[in-house]
């Protein structure tokens, strides 16, 4: 059974549902490794700024630690990673840097959620993609997912064709940009997230689509896989599909970590 590194708790404020729930579903379904990557405090704006409905408090950070750390004992059946997914913002490197070292996380998800200041996969803007050009906005995000991968700061880029949620669609061929972005993956150590969220919105496709995933596959990136439930129930949501994207890119593995170390599970 696939591993499943992308879970969310009520703590980051538009989830439901406590690390206890997480698991009774895992187990339910059979996985044998699960990890969760709530949302970093939004260390690149003041405290009077960050928005508690879109990521937890810098005061809550400490007890989403301590609930994983807790749980990871006593789970014979299961194997428990403590992540975290931390918003990539240009400048603010050293920032993160310094709020990652203080903890003990296995691994780290690195996302882009933001173009200048926009949340474009927030539903509530999703209307600044009509006053936008679409083939421009591709080529800002992917660059800024590129600049992610080379920071040093990340184990895994989640989601990584994101900008695709609401499924507005590039006009350009985005082969070159694929290219690119796989390079910069294989460049930055990352691995690449095959994540199932993208099935639940209006794209209805697996972030990231097939031809990008198999180009990170020929510049031998490897790949970890998370759902992003925000619920208990979507634990392990879509996995047989996950299954068929990451066979039909060629990979025959995927990866967990243990203390920023990657671990290899067979497909």
């Amino acid at each position: 059974m696939l591993p499943d590194l992308h879970l969310h708790t009520c703590r980051c404020g538009h989830a439901n549902g406590d690390v206890a729930e997480y698991i009774a579903v895992a187990r339910s379904r059979g996985l044998k490794h699960i990890g969760f990557a709530d949302h970093v405090p939004m260390y690149w704006l003041p405290p009077g700024r960050r928005a508690p409905e879109l990521a937890m408090t810098e005061e809550d950070l400490p007890g989403y630690i301590e609930s994983v750390r807790k749980l990871k004992q006593g789970h014979s059946d299961l194997t428990i990673y403590l992540g975290i997914e931390a918003d990539y913002i240009p400048g603010y490197e050293n920032h993160l840097y310094t709020l990652l070292s203080r903890y003990p996380f296995d691994y780290v998800l690195g996302s882009v959620h933001y173009l200048d200041g926009w949340g474009f996969d927030n539903p509530d803007l999703v209307e600044e993609y009509t006053r936008r050009d679409i083939d421009e906005l591709y080529r800002q995000y992917f660059q800024l997912v590129q600049q992610a991968a080379r920071a040093g700061l990340f184990d895994a880029i989640a989601h990584p064709d994101l900008i695709k949620k609401f499924g507005y669609r590039a006009r350009i061929d985005l082969q070159e940009l694929y290219e690119e972005t796989a390079r910069a993956f294989a460049e930055g150590g990352v691995c690449v997230e095959v994540n199932t969220a993208g099935l639940r919105v209006p794209a209805g496709e697996i972030y990231p689509s097939l031809d990008f995933l198999k180009l990170c596959r020929r510049c031998h990136v490897p790949v970890t896989v998370g759902s992003d439930a925000h619920q208990p129930h979507l634990v392990a949501y879509g996995w047989d599909q996950a299954r068929e994207w990451l066979l039909a890119a060629g990979y025959r593995e995927v990866v967990v970590f243990k203390e920023r170390r990657r671990e290899v599970i067979p497909l």
